[in-house]
């Protein structure tokens, strides 16, 4: 998947998958890449749009939606 660099202090890129509403995450503290599952598309454009992604991640998807770690 595709990601985008955003400035942002705990997070490095995310990139999303509309075909299958799956949202990746790259973090800057351990460098992990996690997938969240079943992500609405306007959350994308949301997270995309929010003057701070990690404030958005972390009242909107954090423990609120299935995710795996893949990288």
């Amino acid at each position: 998947m595709e990601r985008k660099y955003i400035d942002s202090s705990m997070i490095v890129s995310i990139g999303y998958d509309s075909q299958q509403a799956v949202l990746e995450i790259e973090f800057k503290s351990n460098g992990q890449i996690w997938q969240y599952f079943d992500i609405p598309e306007y959350m994308w454009y949301e997270i995309e749009a929010a003057s701070s992604v990690g404030k958005y991640f972390h009242s909107n998807i954090k423990g609120a939606f299935a995710e795996n770690r893949v990288g």
